[in-house]
């Protein structure tokens, strides 16, 4: 199973977000700069980032976006459900991890299952987590 870069590059954005903040707002264009992500694609995933309730837009001078909520309550496996359509493992799976088969599948049960790990793995990290990792790995 391969990631979009939508849920790469958001939770890549988020953590920048949250070591560059120090409280304060962080401008899209640092975050671009600093990543290395196009500014209009960071644009289109920080618009579902906020309608999804996880980033705030500040207005003015000075303004940008900061997190909606402490760090240490916001889930990886949220992230990239507010930026992507569903996360399974399979195309012929529903985003309910049920089957779009016509037929009986005899390995439905194999692909639900690793959905259902990769569902806990993600739902067990937090932005925090990533945020600590990334300090520890390149100094803020």
């Amino acid at each position: 199973m391969r990631m979009s870069t939508k849920a790469q590059y958001a939770v890549c954005a988020l953590v920048r977000l949250n070591l560059s903040s120090h409280g304060e707002p962080v401008s899209i264009k640092e975050i671009s700069s600093r990543e290395n992500i196009s500014l209009t694609y960071l644009e289109q995933l920080f618009v579902k980032l906020r309608r999804g309730d996880i980033v705030k837009s500040v207005r003015g001078p000075g303004g940008g976006y900061v997190l909606a909520r402490p760090a240490a309550d916001i889930r990886v496996d949220q992230i990239i459900d507010t930026v992507e359509e569903t996360l399974v493992p399979v195309s012929c799976m529903n985003s309910d991890g049920s089957c779009s088969c016509t037929t009986e599948c005899a390995t439905q049960s194999v692909w639900q299952g690793l959905g259902e790990q990769i569902r806990n793995f993600l739902a067990s990290k937090t932005l925090e987590d990533l945020t600590i990792e990334g300090r520890r790995k390149c100094g803020g």
